[in-house]
């Protein structure tokens, strides 16, 4: 199985902490979510990948878009209950950073689009989301630092680079924690 393919099977097989989402023997690559934030040290911050798509209301969203900007990139799906408990973090933190010039986007992964729509209804959360159902957007971090679970969430820096991920549902003190570090740094 090539890494894309085997990336791809492993976001797509459940949710952080699900029991379908555990890794097979010897499988490395996916990290069961305790949705605890990673941040790197500057010096060894990586690129993020150039992400653009079409957007659930219609329009287009792209990283590039926020140049200059601290982006957070939440990937996630209507299908995964993780994802249902993290979305009002997620509006709240966004809301709350916006006006500091923190942007969010949303990666909807692997998903039905009515099913997405309807999530997005339901949760209004502020802010774009990418319909990413077939996965390019998650295979655009491969070689980087991969979102390896459903939800996982990255915090990108004002110079395009990956300064976090959290693999599974965040909580509110600790998104708001790293991001506003990121932000300030």
């Amino acid at each position: 199985m090539s890494g894309s393919v085997a990336l791809l099977a492993l976001l797509a097989a459940g949710c952080a902490g699900s029991q379908g989402g555990q890794p097979q023997a010897g499988d490395t690559r996916f990290v069961a979510g305790d949705g605890k934030m990673q941040v790197f040290a500057a010096a060894d911050r990586q690129a993020a990948p150039a992400i653009e798509g079409p957007t659930l209301d219609g329009g287009t969203a792209s990283l590039a878009a926020h140049q200059g900007k601290v982006v957070v990139i939440n990937f996630w799906a209507s299908w995964c209950g993780p994802c249902r408990a993290e979305a009002p973090v997620l509006k709240e933190v966004a809301a709350k950073t916006k006006s500091s010039g923190v942007e969010f986007i949303g990666i909807d992964f692997k998903d039905r689009k009515a099913d997405a729509l309807a999530f997005e209804r339901t949760e209004q959360s502020g802010y774009p989301s990418i319909f990413d159902q077939p996965g390019k957007v998650a295979l655009a971090f491969q070689g980087t630092v991969p979102p390896a679970a459903i939800p996982s969430t990255l915090i990108i820096d004002e110079r395009g680079r990956i300064a976090a991920r959290a693999l599974g549902a965040v909580t509110y003190t600790d998104l708001m924690n790293t991001v506003t570090k990121v932000r300030d740094e």
